[in-house]
């Protein structure tokens, strides 16, 4: 880790307040280093500047689940009020990363009101995110989830990969095995383009930056017979007076 005493970044400048702005340290990770490991008291706050930082947890079947993924803005600022860590902070990209005493920010939440409601409005962003994750991992399907993803969380139905398809797989909670057979898929019938760094959105899903309404389609009415298929009893007319049976008496 090489400190460097660069510009704070203008999303800290403008969220954080000047008392806290000379205690800010800006360092460069390495791919590969920790920045906290389950169970550790948090001494910092991190936001990332540039590179890829993910959150992991080990389940209880040895399987690594990665919690959040981030390339920027803070990460594990949900245990600024925890007295320890719940999960493992793991740089997987060369990154720029700013850390904030938390003491420090502890203190000044508590005592300046307009710091407390910018952060609360930071936080508020966090937890939508966190609600389209819940609802990403509900989808049954591969594709169907990282369709979501790129909806989601892309621009303009572009998603940037990162350090590759094995950790969006994790973050996807699917095997990269599955990944790569529904990306080829996705592919080979034109609903996926598979640059570089990006996956983008093909033109065959539909996908548009501005969606023009669909206008529904009127429902065409039911003939009597489907109506009486579904167990609806239809009025029947009695027949006319002159072709009713004749009732025959019987003499006795």
């Amino acid at each position: 880790m090489t400190t460097s005493f660069t510009q704070l970044h203008p999303e800290l400048h403008a969220l954080l307040p000047h008392a806290l702005h000379a205690a800010c340290k800006t360092a460069h990770f390495a791919k590969g280093m920790q920045l906290f490991a389950t169970g550790a008291i948090p001494a910092s706050m991190f936001f990332i500047v540039r590179g890829e930082v993910v959150l992991e947890r080990m389940g209880v079947s040895g399987r690594v689940t990665v919690v959040q993924r981030a390339r920027h803005g803070f990460v594990g600022e949900a245990s600024l009020q925890s007295v320890n860590y719940h999960c493992d902070g793991k740089v997987v990209a060369a990154s720029d990363i700013t850390q904030i005493p938390a003491a420090l920010v502890r203190v000044s939440l508590a005592s300046d009101v307009a710091f407390s409601s910018r952060w609360v409005a930071m936080l508020n962003r966090e937890v939508k995110r966190l609600r389209l994750q819940c609802e990403r991992m509900s989808l049954g399907k591969v594709q169907d989830r990282l369709l979501h993803l790129l909806e989601t969380e892309g621009t303009a139905g572009k998603y940037p990969l990162g350090v590759g398809v094995k950790s969006l797989a994790a973050e996807l909670g699917v095997s990269h095995e599955a990944l790569y057979r529904c990306i080829a898929a996705m592919v080979r019938d034109g609903h996926l383009v598979k640059e570089a760094d990006h996956l983008v959105l093909g033109n065959t899903l539909g996908f548009s930056p501005n969606p023009v309404p669909c206008t529904p389609v009127p429902e065409t009415p039911r003939a009597p017979r489907e109506t009486a298929a579904r167990g609806c009893r239809l009025a029947m007319p009695s027949p006319p007076a002159d072709r009713r049976p004749a009732v025959v008496r019987r003499q006795g």
